[in-house]
């Protein structure tokens, strides 16, 4: 069940429950293509409705972000206090990349096709204003696990613990209702994870394989991932992760996608993950799983894609011009006269 904040501004469906099908859309915004790209995120919701409408139970949806780069280039006035590219973490085995994207598109539903439809309307409107950095085709596999054979997204917060989680509130109020979002393409080497024997496997997962129950190690993926405030109460993010991949090209991978309130949580785990802590010099995981993108974005709210800020050009020209009286010699102005009236006017940054 979708769960919305009792007030303030109302949130893309980045609270939508798990679905079996997605298609994840990272793009760069080419020279010229803002305000291509500004009418389809104002058109979006209208295009969502449009291809649900005739399959509801299909449960269509479809969360629109933005990069630190390319919001300035798209919108005037505030930016997100917290955006800014994703930063790229170098440990002494494993790296997590920084790569380019100013646009996300998460598109999900029951059905591919629903998916897919909703993809190649948004393509299709902004062909030759963007270029594809990656597009990746999720799914459910079997009863909700990884390629690696683990149930997937098992913590993931609920209800009123979701929205505190996941939207931010009063501490941005200009961005309340939105959601930072962090992407990742994970690429998995099934042959020498399977050359492992199950224990081996649950001990760096930190979770049983068939029961999904978990276990108590301190250097495990689960471990490295639960991180705490300095009450000791768990920060918690929701992953909407889907598998994916291509047996003809021994593709085999799992795209990681947490929405979180505040980026640092996310970004907290990653540096566990990657550079260590006292309990693991790195998350046993990477040795077998390679993180080949890496990008943050903000999803803002629905009601600031239904409004959209005015473009930087516009919003420059509408702030009051400073001006200061230019002083010279003798009272004269530079031109000879007595510069009554002589204004130096010089444009706001």
């Amino acid at each position: 069940m979708t769960v919305e904040p009792a007030t303030g501004p109302e949130p893309q469906s980045v609270l939508s429950p798990l679905t079996t099908a997605a298609i994840f859309l990272v793009a760069t915004v080419d020279e010229g293509g803002e305000q291509s790209v500004r009418d389809l995120l104002a058109d979006l919701p209208g295009l969502q409705r449009s291809y649900g409408f005739g399959a509801p139970d299909g449960r269509l949806s479809c969360v629109a972000a933005v990069g630190s780069d390319a919001w300035g280039r798209l919108f005037g006035g505030p930016r997100p206090a917290e955006l800014h590219p994703f930063e790229e973490l170098a440990g002494r085995r494993h790296r997590a990349v920084s790569t380019p994207g100013d646009l996300l598109f998460h598109i999900r539903a029951t059905r591919q096709d629903l998916c897919f439809g909703l993809a190649a309307e948004i393509m299709d409107r902004l062909r030759g204003s963007v270029t594809v950095a990656d597009e990746v085709q999720g799914f459910k596999y079997l009863d909700v696990r990884d390629l690696m054979g683990f149930v997937d997204g098992t913590e993931n917060p609920q209800g009123r613990a979701a929205v505190d989680a996941v939207l931010v509130a009063g501490e941005d109020a200009d961005f309340a209702g939105g959601s930072y979002v962090i992407v990742q393409k994970y690429l998995h080497d099934l042959d020498a994870w399977n050359a492992l024997p199950v224990e081996a496997q649950e001990k760096v997962i930190g979770r049983t394989k068939l029961t999904n129950v978990e276990l108590d190690e301190p250097a495990s993926h689960v471990s490295l991932n639960t991180v705490t405030d300095e009450d000791g109460e768990e920060r918690q993010i929701l992953r909407d992760n889907m598998p994916f991949g291509s047996p003809g090209r021994g593709e085999f991978g799992t795209y990681f996608i947490g929405y979180s309130r505040t980026p640092e949580v996310t970004e907290e785990m990653l540096r566990n993950m990657f550079l260590g802590t006292p309990d693991a010099t790195h998350d046993r995981i990477l040795d077998f799983s390679t993180a080949v993108t890496g990008t943050l974005f903000f999803a803002p709210s629905a009601d600031f894609l239904d409004d959209l800020p005015e473009p930087p050009a516009a919003a420059a020209a509408e702030r009051p011009v400073p001006h200061t009286r230019t002083e010279s010699p003798e009272g004269t102005g530079a031109d000879g006269t007595l510069g009554i009236g002589d204004l130096n006017r010089s444009t706001a940054p």
